[in-house]
């Protein structure tokens, strides 16, 4: 059958595009349909701030008269300018076990960057490593977390086969709620002593007034992460945008601020697992009845995954992870807390993968970024 590879734009063929996974997946598979409002917003070059320093264009595979796969190529001027750097990204990708499918896509993908003076392509991402990013290649048994996402084990042999080699690797750790997850005493004994020496307390994140949080966190955020690998400071417009599409499903009594006298020295965020409720919306869509299932089985998951956890950066090198554990876990006992995932973590963070592992933590998931020269 024919095979054919269009680029396709505005509101009609951004639905095709949308559409995609739809086509691909069925019963069996653990991939989760997202709301396809969602997905738009994240393509919306008019409407989300990340398109003011980024472009996209956006790729269809047919075979047959029928859609077999999608990809995304996406400039990321701000990246570029941050890293001083040349790299073009793909995000977006779905594709049926089909290599020539996907192979036009790659290189209908890399054209396009390359038509840009981009030297080597870099994901998935999604739109960007601030959104959901990463290639699943281990833990394709468990159904995805909020905002993470999920692909069948050949999608790893799809990119290889065409170039793409492991640029990093993101890990996941379970945290359960049936009582397996204990700080140990010695970790508990480090977390007080630290609290008596800094003189740090942590209080709950205000979603109430969540542009106020924003504000005070924007630049702890950026501090935090300043020298992770791929990071790049969002500004304040995309992150207030991103901030408000969570304000729904931020679990509050998990997510807190650290302080001190001089303000905010860290904080956790951790949202509830929309995914619970998206898995029994087959279509994506709010209409008809999709919002009001929302609406009314959100608020009963209590099955969250840590989104972010920094440091401002004089406060890394003081011992505070054992405190931050350790408040988590209080909080986690006076509660019903329902589990979380911790993701997504740098491979090589050993300031985060180290501790977690001495607890007994278990890492069950991982995602790789590819790259490829152009």
């Amino acid at each position: 059958m024919t095979l054919r590879v269009t680029e396709v734009s505005g509101w009609r063929g951004t639905g095709r595009f949308i559409d995609v996974p739809w086509r691909l997946y069925g019963a069996g598979d653990l991939w989760v349909p997202p709301l396809r409002v969602t997905v738009r917003n994240a393509l919306d070059r008019r409407r989300n701030p990340f398109y003011r320093e980024a472009d996209r264009a956006l790729f269809v595979a047919d075979r047959g008269g029928r859609s077999v796969g999608r990809i995304a190529a996406i400039e990321n001027r701000a990246h570029n300018r941050h890293h001083r750097d040349r790299v073009g990204f793909f995000g977006f990708f779905e594709c049926a076990d089909d290599e020539e499918a996907a192979g036009l896509l790659f290189e209908a993908a890399e054209r396009w960057l390359r038509g840009r003076g981009l030297s080597h392509g870099r994901g998935p991402v999604s739109p960007s490593m601030n959104h959901e990013c990463g290639l699943l290649v281990d833990g394709f048994d468990t159904p995805p977390s909020i905002m993470t996402p999920w692909n069948p084990p050949y999608y790893e042999a799809l990119l290889e086969r065409h170039g793409y080699r492991s640029a990093q690797e993101l890990l996941g750790y379970d945290i359960p709620a049936d009582g397996r997850f204990a700080i140990p005493e010695r970790i508990e004994r480090l977390a007080r002593r630290t609290r008596d020496r800094t003189g740090i307390t942590f209080r709950s994140l205000d979603v109430k007034t969540l542009e106020a949080e924003a504000r005070k966190v924007l630049a702890l955020y950026c501090d935090a992460w300043a020298g992770n690998w791929g990071f790049t400071p969002p500004s304040w417009d995309e992150f207030w945008h991103s901030a408000r599409d969570l304000e729904q499903v931020v679990l509050p009594e998990y997510s807190f601020v650290a302080e001190t006298e001089t303000g905010i020295v860290g904080f956790m965020l951790m949202a509830r697992d929309v995914n619970r409720v998206l898995r029994d919306l087959p279509s994506g869509r709010l209409w008809p009845t999709g919002l009001f299932r929302l609406l009314t089985r959100l608020p009963h998951v209590r099955h969250g995954r840590i989104l972010l956890l920094g440091l401002r950066s004089e406060y890394r090198n003081r011992g505070l992870f054992p405190l931050f554990a350790y408040e988590a876990a209080r909080r986690a006992h006076v509660s019903d807390f329902g589990g979380a995932e911790a993701s997504w973590i740098l491979a090589d963070n050993e300031a985060l993968t180290a501790p977690l592992d001495a607890m007994g933590l278990r890492c069950y998931k991982r995602w790789r970024i590819y790259e490829k020269p152009l």
